[in-house]
């Protein structure tokens, strides 16, 4: 059974950091795209970051460059996302999600069941 478990949320003010973890277990971690993905309150999830099996390939939206880094630790089955100076609008839950492909558009197979973000100004 695939299991995807993000960590790393919480309560941060404006200007702060975080890194978020996404665990992953019961696929092979190594032969699937990862992303991120946000859901802001009343409005629809979004594509955040996206990475490419061997981590070679980085996508990112607009809104976050320059703040959001992903990465992944294959030998550790997780991939992680840095955020940087932190916005109120980036108050979200923030899903990773597994698929066949990095490009954010794509089908993503498999999900986590999200973690809170909250930024306090």
């Amino acid at each position: 059974q695939v299991h995807l478990v993000e960590s790393g949320g919480g309560l941060v003010q404006v200007g702060g950091s975080l890194r978020l973890s996404c665990t992953t277990s019961g696929l092979p971690f190594g032969l699937y795209a990862m992303g991120w993905f946000r859901r802001a309150p009343g409005k629809d999830r979004e594509f955040v970051a996206t990475i490419s099996r061997n981590g070679g390939n980085k996508n990112r939206a607009d809104s976050v460059k320059g703040r959001f880094a992903i990465s992944r630790d294959n030998a550790k089955n997780t991939m992680y996302l840095r955020i940087d100076n932190l916005k109120p609008e980036d108050t979200a839950v923030y899903y990773c999600a597994a698929g066949s492909h990095s490009d954010p558009r794509g089908t993503w197979n498999y999900w986590g069941q999200g973690t809170q973000v909250t930024v306090s100004s």
